[in-house]
């Protein structure tokens, strides 16, 4: 066991002699020691050290794009010709505003054409031109569904996998179940201007320990506010950091490696290492014009879905485990009740972005192993009560993701729904399914990866959950 200083001792050598050894490297960094000059069953304890997966991976990383509102498939990327040829006619649908029964309503046709793409010959919407130029990259999740329509479950389910209580978040039981590759970063961040349905739940650690919840940074010119120290030295900080170390470490080994102990002071390591790593993912000024403008972004500019992507791409490649980019929060969002020309303007402002950011983790050599996926709570109906209504209301049976990079076979297209885009008819997948194939991707297996809280095992996935390997190019396991 390694041998400790006592903290009176220590603090009685001089400040010169304590600088001169920080000056020359014999300090250890800022709460670095907590673990290190612990016992080594506290060592062992460093809640955010990487883990190995349960099985070889094909991603390393996850970024999740995530739309707010319920973007509508049939007006993007699940072309139904016989939607635009039936326009106008009847039908009798068995849901409506989140109430089964019979209800009388009309056929009403998408507002944009659709074009085939790529090598593939994808068709997607005119809304989004630019990520039909990187289709062969994408595969499309077209028989998508989910539990609930209504906007805080179905958002709380896409993050959480449950649609009923707080559940910690996908990025947070990544993070528990592979650490991180970075001790200065936070293992998630998530990246948004505001906060979606269902608030910060949606990137909460809830019952597992708290450094694996997502760090919140919003686009802006001071993206995380008090990195600055308030110490008038870095020396004096590290001098300060250190013998707080110190104390933090004797007091975890008294309480026999207490993990939520363990985990809180593993956040404040983190926050320190912050200070020096986390300013520099958020300068640009390296970055050449034609980056910039791959993104759709202006020199100087510090918001924007092109600025989110820019960085999580800055996080990916620094080893930040999962990074997850919402575009717009519980206003303003994709919910096109009223009019579904609001689409419009919303993907006009990510379509550049997130094509941007798969051309360039391509050409870095980086998709391969970056899981990108892109989602939202669910899908709007087909069809609505008066036949000439210009917008859609939610639809959880079926809608539209899609998954590109860390193993997913681009170019493709997996399942359908009905010729009017009302029910799954071949290759569904459910949230839980979404949340089991990105873990496999990472080489996780969903049913071991578990946390026993209240007298149970919990996991991602519930006690549902199927790998869609179909569209892996190897088997996981």
């Amino acid at each position: 066991m390694t041998q400790h200083r006592d903290p009176l001792t220590a603090a009685a050598i001089s400040r010169r002699a304590w600088l001169d050894s920080i000056g020359r490297g014999l300090a250890s960094t800022a709460l670095l020691g907590l673990l290190a000059e612990s016992s080594s069953a506290a060592a062992a304890l460093d809640p955010l050290a990487p883990h190995p997966p349960h099985f070889p991976a094909t991603a390393d990383r996850v970024i999740f794009l995530y739309s707010t509102g319920g973007v509508s498939h049939v007006d993007t990327f699940d072309f139904k010709p016989q939607l635009f040829a039936d326009h106008g006619k009847s039908i009798t649908a068995s849901r409506w505003l989140n109430k089964p029964g019979a209800f009388e309503r009309f056929l009403i046709k998408p507002r944009w054409g659709f074009k085939p793409y790529g090598r593939s010959g994808t068709r997607v919407s005119d809304l989004f031109p630019a990520i039909g130029g990187v289709i062969d990259d994408l595969c499309i999740l077209n028989a998508m569904h989910c539990d609930s329509d209504g906007h805080d479950k179905g958002t709380l389910a896409a993050h959480t996998g449950s649609a009923q209580f707080a559940r910690p978040s996908h990025g947070a039981w990544v993070s528990y179940g592979l650490g991180t590759e970075n001790e200065n970063l936070p293992s998630f961040v998530v990246v948004a201007p505001a906060a979606p349905y269902a608030g910060a739940q949606t990137w909460g650690s809830d019952f597992l320990p708290g450094c694996h919840q997502g760090t919140h940074v919003c686009p802006s010119a001071e993206p995380l506010p008090n990195l600055k120290s308030l110490a008038s030295q870095p020396a004096i900080q590290r001098l300060e950091l250190d013998l707080l170390a110190r104390i933090n470490s004797a007091h975890l080994h008294k309480r026999d490696g207490d993990g939520a102990l363990a985990a809180r002071l593993r956040s404040f390591q983190t926050a320190f290492g912050m200070q020096r790593e986390a300013p520099e993912v958020f300068d640009f000024s390296g970055e050449t014009e034609e980056t910039l403008r791959l993104y759709g972004l202006e020199r100087g500019a510090t918001q924007g879905f092109g600025w989110q992507c820019l960085v999580a791409r800055r996080l990916a490649e620094r080893g930040v485990r999962f990074v997850e980019l919402i575009d717009v929060g519980s206003s303003n969002n994709w919910d096109s009740h009223g009019n579904m020309a609001d689409h419009e303007k919303l993907a006009r402002a990510i379509d550049q972005p997130i094509a941007g950011l798969i051309t360039d983790l391509k050409r870095r050599g980086m998709l391969e192993r970056t899981l990108v996926v892109w989602t939202s709570e669910f899908g709007r109906t087909s069809f609505h009560q008066t036949a000439d209504h210009p917008g859609r209301e939610h639809h959880n049976l079926v809608f539209s993701s899609w998954m590109a990079g860390g193993g997913i076979k681009g170019g493709l297209v997996h399942g359908k729904s009905d010729e009017h885009g009302i029910l799954p008819v071949d290759g569904a997948v459910h949230t839980h399914d979404l949340h089991a194939t990105m873990l496999a991707a990472l080489g996780v297996d969903h049913e071991r990866l578990t946390f026993r809280h209240a007298g149970r095992d919990y996991r991602l996935t519930d006690v549902a959950g199927r790998v869609v390997r179909e569209i892996l190019r190897t088997t996981p396991g």
